[in-house]
């Protein structure tokens, strides 16, 4: 039985490699894995077995090259990607049936690259939610405690890694939605810079803002992930013709004279002691490293969370219009006209959190109150862009905790949509500024995993990856595994 838990993509490749077991074989185990373990966890939402093991079995005839690490090894993929003929639901009631006619850029890449896609992640409606309780379908559960929420809105593919089922996962990151349920599981999130991976066949949520990206459960599996979906597509007007490095070279442990600069304001009002001395041990661990460690301010990061909600809501209502009952997805029944069918279909279609974002959105970009609430935000959003230039002109990283607290229980603040919102409050300016970030496991509070958040000026994310190697070897928090993995 292959145990992901003690392995990580270069051993498996190598295990293939070496023929110690067939790629059907590793498929075959990961499903048996995930029948065992998922009914406590309930990180998927659709399986896609035959095809995967149909794919496993033509790769072992062919032969596993060499020099394709990640050929053969099976992968998840969040339900807001699409995939063709593998239904796609962004976790929502009305694209309950829909099953795509093509794939998202990033699942071509992966095919490109030969992994194997197992199945696809629950995740919040339409990625909006940071707990994965706006799924229209089941509640993920925390790897590490089945009371916690998983974080959000990545949440099944972050407890499925967690919990060793899969090896990586694809994620999506609009305000901390890949940063934040990887700091509640305790594995390695990383949001790429905007632009970086091509959106195409990412069911939008806010286009400004959103950026597919991998999660794992080391740092080099994540680089290794990312070099594979990186790159320029003509299908993307916003992606990006940079240049796209091999994330992994410079993985060596040497942060020798790197400057890395610590925000005030990462540890104000809501970020719980446990957390604060958790982020406080990190920055020791760099220091004895050779890097420096300096206080600095983000003054306008404060303005995060309400800039974001507007600029995310005003832009959602725009992109979810296109759900309307008509072309696909749910539509209502004994409906007496058009309005009728618009009106019915997308208000039972759509979750309460959904329809909350979409009236705000519309409200914010309405003739009479588009300047005092988009424009503002728009304009904020700026001095908040601004503040992280001033830094990054100084500094190679900024340091600080990826959520304010662990993960809480589910239930706990489903009802309270403004302290929802406030879990985010330190992933959000991040997404609001284009930047990469990265959470990578740094402690535990009652047995729950407290995340550090690495945040790179723009296409820095070999820098990320270099500090987060660094951490993860000079730490062992990396290799704890949650009792649901049946160790302790």
């Amino acid at each position: 039985m292959v145990d992901y838990f003690e392995h990580d993509l270069t051993s498996l490749h190598a295990g293939l490699n070496n023929k110690d077991f067939s790629a059907e074989e590793l498929v075959k185990e990961t499903f048996t894995n995930i029948e065992k373990k998922d009914s406590k966890i309930e990180a998927f939402l659709a399986l896609d077995e035959k095809k995967a093991i149909a794919k496993a079995q033509e790769l072992d005839q062919k032969g596993i090259p060499t020099d394709s690490l990640l050929a053969g090894i099976p992968i998840g993929i969040k339900d807001n990607i699409v995939t063709k003929d593998l239904r796609t639901t962004a976790a929502s009631k009305i694209l309950g049936n829909f099953s795509p006619i093509y794939n998202a850029t990033v699942m071509d890449k992966l095919n490109q690259a030969d992994m194997i896609t197992v199945g696809k992640m629950n995740m919040d409606e339409f990625a909006m939610g940071g707990s994965t309780e706006t799924s229209a379908f089941k509640i993920t559960k925390n790897a590490w405690n089945q009371t916690k929420v998983p974080g959000g809105s990545s949440g099944g593919s972050a407890a499925a890694v967690a919990s060793g089922q899969i090896i990586a996962a694809l994620g999506s990151d609009t305000g901390g939605s890949i940063r934040q349920p990887a700091a509640y599981n305790g594995i390695v999130g990383v949001k790429p810079t905007y632009g970086r991976v091509s959106r195409y066949g990412l069911i939008a949520f806010a286009s400004s803002l959103d950026q597919i990206g991998p999660l794992t459960r080391t740092v080099k599996d994540n680089a290794l992930v990312l070099n594979a979906i990186s790159g320029y597509d003509k299908h993307d007007f916003t992606s990006s013709r940079q240049q796209v490095p091999d994330f992994t070279q410079g993985l060596d442990g040497n942060v020798k004279g790197m400057k890395i600069a610590l925000p005030k304001e990462y540890f104000g009002e809501g970020v719980s002691e446990d957390v604060k001395a958790a982020i406080k041990k990190a920055v020791t661990t760099f220091e004895s490293l050779g890097a420096t460690v300096e206080e600095v301010s983000l003054p306008h990061s404060k303005y995060g969370v309400p800039v974001y909600y507007i600029i995310a809501s005003s832009e959602a209502s725009s992109n979810l219009q296109r759900f309307d009952g008509i072309r696909y997805g749910y539509r209502a029944q004994d409906v007496k006209n058009l309005e009728d069918v618009y009106v019915r279909s997308r208000s039972e279609g759509f979750g309460d959190e959904v329809k909350r974002r979409i009236m705000l959105g519309t409200f914010s970009l309405s003739a009479g109150t588009y300047d005092a609430f988009f424009k503002k935000a728009a304009q904020v959003r700026t001095l908040i862009c601004q503040d992280f230039a001033n830094v990054f002109a100084d500094y190679d990283l900024i340091i600080g905790p990826t959520a304010p607290t662990t993960a809480f229980g589910i239930g706990e603040d489903i009802d309270d949509p403004v302290t929802m919102y406030m879990n985010d409050i330190l992933t959000i300016p991040v997404n609001l500024a284009g930047l990469p970030g990265m959470s990578l496991p740094a402690g535990f509070s009652n047995g729950l995993p407290i995340g550090l958040q690495l945040i790179a000026p723009q296409f820095a994310e070999s820098t990320l990856y270099k500090a987060g190697y660094a951490f993860e070897q000079a730490t062992d928090f990396h290799k704890a595994v949650p009792t649901i993995g049946g160790k302790d």
